[in-house]
């Protein structure tokens, strides 16, 4: 099925390259293009996308508000694409809040030749979000004020498209696979999470029903630079349980949880009878950087039975076969059941490598790590 692509971007620069990018992509049309979100909804009289790929700060109506109307009258799946400061992360976070799908960060300078580089990354957030189950993407109310709800991020997993061109690499390139050897029980129980699309809605759906007595936890949700530190004290601030993103020699402690940065890889490491996370440069691994399956496999080569691994919502397969490692080193593990993801791809495939002890709902996860 051709996936319909609106482009609503107040640059004529980034309206030509999406155009260009989704063009020649299999299985992808550009619907139309329109300059601000009142010339969409025009065009949308005559046609209705399937994804919309959308920019914030525009002329007449900005992309949140428009954001919050559609999600209110008819949910459809948008791609934000949005800059890189530290304003546009902050406005991108309320998107995703609003119900967005995807989050594109772009850059303030050399839009263009950066659009054009990351291509495939462009094809499949909008497959991605495509994919997605919207009556699954809700807002949901904050504590003291903040920002509502959420909705589901995470940087978009491959399909097979003729723009990608780069291998696809597995968690060697960072990590030599476990051995399988028994891994001494300590007093430390841990907690590895992996998400991807959908995931933001139900990482906050776990994290603010876990108490401080619960096990450290350490989490890959796919998402780009720099928006992984605002999304971890959003968390925060909403959680009974500390949240922040990761820094290299952090301790995994009970009570906390420790959210990879955007852009690097994260492991778990073993210092005597503790804990921390190691966080690395390197390249991208099941096509991306966090990868969840770089996380499990260290769960799997450094916790072994103490551990256990989480893969919930998201598309494609990473984490599918770290799960798997985790769960032949002794690992309790579980995958999120269809019912309840925005995206069932990632679990899917946990599930059909026989990598998953248990298959739950979205409700019952918190519980399952509490017990």
């Amino acid at each position: 099925m051709t996936i319909k692509v609106l482009i609503v971007d107040d640059s004529a620069v980034v309206r030509q390259v999406l155009s260009q990018v989704f063009s020649q992509a299999t299985g992808m049309t550009v619907m139309d293009v329109a300059t601000d979100p009142i010339a969409a909804m025009e065009k949308m009289k005559q046609q209705w996308p399937d994804v919309i790929v959308l920019d914030i700060e525009m002329p007449r109506m900005d992309g949140i508000t428009f954001l919050k109307q559609l999600m209110a009258s008819r949910p459809t799946p948008v791609v934000i694409c949005s800059s890189l400061t530290q304003k546009g992360t902050d406005i991108s976070m309320q998107a995703m809040a609003a119900g967005a799908v995807e989050v594109i960060a772009k850059p303030m300078a050399g839009v263009k030749g950066f659009l054009e580089e990351s291509a495939s990354q462009l094809v499949h957030a909008v497959r991605s979000a495509a994919a997605a189950r919207m009556n699954r993407v809700r807002v949901m109310p904050s504590a003291g004020g903040a920002t509502p709800g959420s909705s589901s991020l995470g940087a978009a997993a491959p399909a097979p498209n003729p723009l990608e061109t780069r291998p696809k690499l597995s968690a060697d390139a960072i990590l030599s696979a476990p051995t399988g050897g028994n891994m001494f029980a300590t007093t430390e129980r841990i907690i590895a999470v992996g998400t991807s699309t959908g995931g933001t809605q139900a990482l906050e759906t776990v994290l603010t029903a876990l108490p401080r007595t619960c096990p450290g936890l350490a989490i890959v949700q796919h998402m780009p630079e720099k928006f992984t530190r605002s999304f971890a004290e959003r968390l925060d601030s909403l959680s009974q349980i500390e949240v922040k993103e990761a820094s290299n020699g952090d301790r995994i402690l009970p009570g906390r949880a420790l959210i990879a940065p955007g852009g690097k890889h994260m492991m778990i490491k073993r210092s005597g009878a503790f804990y921390l996370v190691e966080v690395v440069d390197g390249p991208l691994v099941s096509r991306h950087k966090p990868s969840v399956d770089v996380l499990f496999r260290s769960a799997a080569k450094f916790a072994g039975k103490n551990a256990l691994g989480i893969i919930m919502t998201g598309m494609g397969d990473d984490g599918a076969k770290g799960l798997k490692e985790m769960h032949d080193c002794g690992a309790k593990t579980i995958a999120q059941d269809e019912e309840s993801c925005v995206v069932f791809g990632m679990p899917k495939e946990a599930i059909r490598l026989g990598a998953a002890d248990e298959v739950m709902s979205l409700d019952t996860i918190a519980k399952a790590i509490c017990r």
